[in-house]
């Protein structure tokens, strides 16, 4: 339902419109249609807040989630109003991770007559949920993501994933997947190490699936805030992201792309990315906004930038 609802406000030109119907749309308003695992509200004009919302589930991830945590992302990748993302969970924690009784039969009972099909199907299974997560850091709009309470197996993949992270005090990370008899497979293995920088810390996270709590996650750079409550880490984010949202999003934007390119190639390779991009978009008129706004002193906030 959620692939069918998207093609049709692509073409109808509707999730603008669909955005500010729920503008004013609370966390325990529950999954904003047609998603129903997640929550979708305008806190500001240029932020968007998506919230896992199954909160009566521990916020598991079902197969409607890995569905529609593509269309979603797609979506916002596209709409010209939005320029910066907080995401968060509803309940009493952030998420519980995969729900094993929802995806048992993708996962232990995958389609095949024979080994090698078998193995084609769950490949491309395996892809696709690789793709959930993939989608926030092909999203050219910064992510900002609150974790509170326990944050287990498939929550640190969406995570590692985001470009900012930030945390409650009684929050824990864990990578649970060797404790349930495989590999983790849709992230964490790949960016948990260019997170924290520690690859002795990460095997040590993955080999055991020991709990990680708020301090060492900070100490270590997994987050870079830890704040006292959900209600005053929210408030952070958002204050956060509106900061974020007052740039240039040529500039703002242009940086999240050339980050994520630089980290995957050589510091050579990545110059010369940033210097072929550049040469175009440079020429906007926010760079002499901005520096008109530097002179002046004048808050950014003040400033008027077009959509992106």
């Amino acid at each position: 339902m959620a692939f069918a609802f998207s093609s049709a406000i692509r073409k109808q030109g509707l999730f603008i419109p669909f955005l500010n119907s729920v503008r004013a749309m609370s966390s325990s308003g529950g999954p904003t249609p047609p998603f129903t695992s997640l929550s979708i509200s305008r806190p500001a004009d240029t932020i968007t807040h998506v919230e896992i919302c199954r909160p009566e589930k521990r916020n598991a991830m079902n197969k409607a989630f890995w569905l529609e945590m593509v269309d979603c992302f797609n979506q916002i990748s596209e709409d010209s109003e939005c320029r910066v993302v907080v995401f968060s969970g509803a309940g009493k924690l952030f998420t519980s991770g995969i729900d094993l009784m929802g995806m048992a039969s993708d996962i232990l009972h995958p389609e095949g007559d024979d080994t090698a099909r078998i193995s084609w199907n769950v490949r491309n299974t395996i892809a696709k949920y690789q793709e959930t997560f993939s989608v926030i850091e092909k999203c050219p709009k910064p992510v900002i993501v609150a974790v509170h309470g326990a944050c287990i197996g498939g929550g640190v993949d969406l995570i590692t994933a985001c470009d900012i992270r930030l945390c409650t005090q009684d929050a824990w990370f864990q990578v649970k997947e060797v404790d349930i008899g495989l590999a983790a497979d849709v992230g964490t293995l790949q960016r948990l190490p260019r997170v924290i920088g520690s690859r002795s810390l990460v095997n040590e996270l993955a080999f055991t699936a020991r709990k990680m709590y708020a301090d060492e996650a900070k100490s270590c750079g997994l987050v870079s805030r830890v704040f006292p409550d959900k209600e005053t880490m929210m408030a952070g984010a958002l204050e956060m992201a509106g900061e974020i949202a007052s740039k240039s999003p040529v500039a703002v934007q242009g940086t999240k792309v050339n980050l994520i390119y630089s980290r995957d190639h050589s510091v050579s390779d990545a110059l010369n990315y940033m210097n072929t991009w550049n040469m175009s978009m440079l020429q906007t008129q926010d760079l002499m906004k901005s520096a008109q706004a530097a002179m002046e002193k004048k808050s950014l906030k003040e400033i008027v930038f077009s959509k992106l």
